[in-house]
């Protein structure tokens, strides 16, 4: 048996989906307007999980460049069928509906093979006959045909199957077919409050549907504003070689009140079936599973930058040349475009815990307006930053607060000559900005929160960076190192 305590994977990875081959368990979850896109973990107890990798690493994969906060690539799928890895996914900003393949999940994923099926969150049954059904939603009920998995060509027109139990947003279908029958399983409610998955089964993927009668079979909804963990809904199946199923899902633990800040995040509970139907109940603060501990390599607290970890990211498209990873640290080379704009040079990895510490030391010698620092960031329309810049009062180390039209310069002090070193520090409700030790302000987390920010759906994410505000930088930005401590 493996201990768990929920979330299993912290920080902004929602919409998961997870997939078995012999005793590997496999996982994948949504990043919207980041680059590379698509993480691929691995695990042998469903409880340990590693990213070995990401499904999309080429622009030709992943073009984001138009894309809005909270855009790009929504609710991925992931299933293996002889020999191959699928992970079917939705570009809302480009393309639409694609999937990508490969028969080494930490390797090198094809270029996308797109269906004309509209809808987002689709998802891929390979049936026992040969048969391949592409579902996915769309005005309020789930969409289904058959595909050629080779091309993405559709054999069938499109068919409205199961519109769920009448809750609103009606998404995320998974196809299954179990034991003979198929399952029809959506979450319904909203990705908030009010989010629950349901299930119908039918002898036949085109319905007619038998819904569940414990319907919804997986909320958090009725359990009060007390329980740490809420919105549960999004989920995926999976059985384990002995015979045992488990859920993955998503939700997210609240900070104060209604506001949540780490985003949405991945989690697990046991399944059980009753009268020829799975229920899962609510989520669990932890439990058993059913697998022996297989433990794995944990991310360093340090990283120094001779390469880029898979937990780094990039907003939209790559930065090219302007991020290099060398063996004296990270040079981000400044561009006109400053955190308020769709192309910045940063690079960022999720906050994972409410209680945390970063740290990196720069290197830079601004000009100008010129500026280079550590940042909290939601989206360019929400973050805190703490940096070093060149004012006509000479050179600075400043906090400024970005929420929504407003913005504050929260703290502004002379800066020492040469290398300083630059610290967040948070808790559940507050960010603390510190520089060589010296704690300057403090800032809330509640405006960084998902319901301080309409129509979001990442999370608060680590980033360093650099800008010329309007020009670019002459000298690079060096960051020695980059150090995350997180506790639970």
């Amino acid at each position: 048996m493996t201990h768990f305590r929920n979330p299993i994977i912290p920080g902004f990875y929602p919409d998961p989906s997870v997939c078995r081959v012999g005793e590997d368990y496999y996982l994948v979850t949504s990043t919207f307007e980041f680059f590379p896109g698509v993480p691929v973990f691995h695990s042998r107890d469903l409880v340990h999980w590693e990213q070995i990798g990401h499904c999309l690493t080429r622009p030709s994969q992943l073009p984001l460049k138009d894309a809005e906060p909270s855009g790009g690539i929504y609710a991925p799928t992931i299933r293996y069928h002889d020999g191959l890895f699928y992970m079917v996914t939705t570009n809302v900003t480009c393309g639409g509906n694609f999937y990508v393949t490969a028969s080494d999940p930490a390797g090198e994923w094809s270029d996308p093979i797109y269906v004309d099926q509209g809808g987002i969150d689709p998802s891929l049954l390979f049936d026992d006959d040969g048969k391949v059904y592409f579902v996915s939603n769309g005005n309020g009920c789930m969409s289904l045909c058959e595909i050629d998995p080779k091309t993405g060509e559709k054999l069938a027109p499109t068919v409205k199957t199961w519109p769920g139990m009448g809750g609103r947003y009606p998404e995320a279908p998974h196809l299954y077919k179990i034991n003979g029958m198929y399952y029809m399983m959506i979450a319904e409610g909203g990705t908030e409050y009010g989010h629950m998955e349901t299930i119908a089964r039918s002898a036949s993927p085109y319905g007619p549907w038998e819904p569940s009668p414990r319907n919804p079979i997986l909320t958090n909804r009725n359990t009060g504003m007390d329980m740490p963990i809420q919105a549960t809904g999004h989920a995926d199946l999976v059985q384990t070689p002995s015979g045992d199923w488990y859920a993955v899902f998503l939700a997210f633990r609240m900070s104060q009140g209604y506001f949540h800040h780490l985003g949405r995040e991945t989690y697990l509970a046991p399944v059980t079936w009753e009268d020829g139907f799975p229920y899962i109940g609510t989520c669990p603060l932890e439990g058993e599973v059913n697998l022996p501990e297989a433990p794995v390599q944990q991310v360093p607290a340090t990283t120094d930058f001779s390469a880029q970890g898979l937990e780094w990211v990039t907003l939209r498209e790559p930065n090219g040349d302007r991020v290099q990873f060398t063996e004296k640290g990270l040079l981000l080379h400044g561009m006109p475009e400053n955190l308020n704009a769709y192309n910045p040079t940063i690079l960022l990895r999720r906050q994972q815990h409410f209680t945390m510490r970063c740290e990196t030391v720069l290197d830079f010698e601004p000009r100008l307006h010129e500026e280079a620092g550590l940042t909290t960031f939601y989206n360019l329309r929400t973050h805190y930053e703490i940096y070093l810049t060149r004012t006509a009062q000479g050179r600075r180390v400043q906090v400024r607060r970005v929420v929504g039209d407003m913005e504050m310069l929260a703290a502004d002090i002379p800066a020492p000559a040469g290398e300083i070193t630059l610290q967040i520090t948070a808790d559940k409700l507050t960010y603390t900005f510190w520089c060589n030790g010296q704690a300057l302000c403090t800032a809330a987390t509640q405006f960084l929160s998902t319901e301080a920010t309409p129509s979001s759906f990442t999370g608060v994410m680590l980033g360093l960076y650099a800008t010329g505000n309007g020009r670019r930088c002459v000298s690079p930005a060096r960051f020695d190192h980059f150090t995350y401590e997180g506790q639970n």
